[in-house]
């Protein structure tokens, strides 16, 4: 079966300063004087930086008037410089901070008199408290509904990113499920999807590679052991990759022999709640109506009612794109309105405990006539990825 993966190109500066210019505006309606950014995706997504979180500060300043800031050590000055001279960064003033001295203090002192900051919410905690520290804790505040706003809606760049990751994540499924033996272990199993995720160009996937085999498949994320796949096992695998930051989240499942006949009822249960949820998709609709897509139809079979199991433990679906799970969310109480250019997993998982757990997991984005499918979902129990007579 001959793979293809949709081209995609990387993030380009251009985009990046569109961003925050979009970021800027958002900030001047707020009456806000500017957003810190952590070591965080976000940091990645309006920059191009990306930085590894340390008890150390490094982050960048975006300023009501489009300007933009960094921070970070003296003695990383150097690297700092270079990441964000590369040509699909954002180039800014560095400021930097002695060991001894307050990069919170540093950041006070680019910020007018009164002014008040934005705080990128996936910061630690020690980032908050010393900013509200230094500035008082009236002056700053969450900057979580403003960057969410703005990262949840995917231009065709992200979008095109987004189907190239998840098209080479379906593959290495596919792949694997003709490579599975008796016998082999859970830690082979990922060891094969990391080599098969980075020969077809994705960033590895060792980083995220959930395998379970027989009742182990109960637990929404797996066991804790090492176990060994005998004939008959159900196999449930959840795994992705990165293609230029963007995340894919895939999962299959799929019996290593020959499915009971109880096995076959839940699973095509499973697909149908799958397909209700896309279904429920509707622009302007809010986000908790795909969840009830999905689990008003099982509540109707008898699963659950609510969270409770034999039925689906946790929400339909999240967002992603940089971060693997991004706001807003497929679940009850989530109200945000579904916009073009959100995207999203699907996977209302079923679970029978002590038995097995289904989890058939695709992503969608919505688009203007409504919600695309990245990648088709399972084709049937017995031929997964459609394969046919060959499978």
């Amino acid at each position: 079966m001959s793979f293809f993966a949709p081209p995609a190109s990387p993030i380009t500066a251009d985009e990046r300063r569109a961003r925050v210019q979009t970021m800027a505006a958002r900030l001047r309606a707020e009456g806000l004087s500017a957003l810190l950014l952590g070591p965080t995706a976000s940091l990645l997504y309006f920059t191009g930086l990306a930085w590894h979180p340390s008890e150390r500060l490094t982050g960048a300043l975006i300023h009501a008037d489009g300007t933009v800031d960094y921070i970070c050590p003296r003695f990383e000055l150097d690297k700092i410089a270079g990441l964000t001279s590369a040509p699909n960064a954002i180039a800014g003033e560095i400021l930097t901070w002695e060991e001894e001295e307050s990069p919170y203090a540093l950041a006070a002192t680019r910020l007018p008199s009164g002014g008040r900051l934005a705080v990128d919410d996936q910061a630690a905690a020690f980032i908050w408290l010393g900013l509200s520290q230094a500035l008082g804790a009236d002056r700053v505040t969450d900057g979580g509904p403003l960057i969410v706003a703005q990262r949840s809606l995917k231009s065709p760049a992200e979008i095109a990113l987004l189907g190239r990751a998840k098209a080479i994540t379906l593959e290495v499924q596919r792949r694997t499920r003709h490579w599975l033996k008796a016998g082999v272990l859970t830690s082979e199993v990922k060891r094969f999807i990391d080599a098969e995720h980075r020969a077809l160009g994705g960033e590895g996937g060792s980083w995220f590679c959930l395998v379970s085999f027989g009742d182990d498949t109960c637990l929404p994320h797996g066991g804790e052991g090492d176990r060994a796949l005998k004939t008959d096992d159900v196999v449930l695998i959840d795994t992705g990759t990165l293609v230029d930051g963007y995340h894919s989240d895939i999962t299959r499942t799929y019996v290593f022999g020959a499915p009971t006949a109880e096995f076959r009822r839940v699973w095509e249960h499973e697909k149908q709640a799958q397909a209700r949820a896309f279904e429920a998709a509707k622009l302007g609709a809010p986000c908790e109506s795909v969840d009830a897509g999905a689990r008003d139809y099982l509540t109707g079979l008898g699963y659950g009612p609510d969270y409770r199991l034999p039925g689906l433990p946790h929400r339909t679906g999240h967002g992603i794109g940089l971060d693997i799970h991004e706001s807003p969310n497929l679940v009850r109480g989530d109200r945000t309105p579904l916009q073009a250019g959100m995207c999203f997993s699907n996977e209302p998982m079923l679970v029978i405990p002590g038995q097995f757990g289904v989890r058939l997991e695709d992503h969608f984005y919505m688009s203007e006539a409504g919600p695309v499918w990245f990648t088709q979902p399972s084709h049937s129990l017995d031929d997964p990825f459609g394969e046919g007579a060959s499978a």
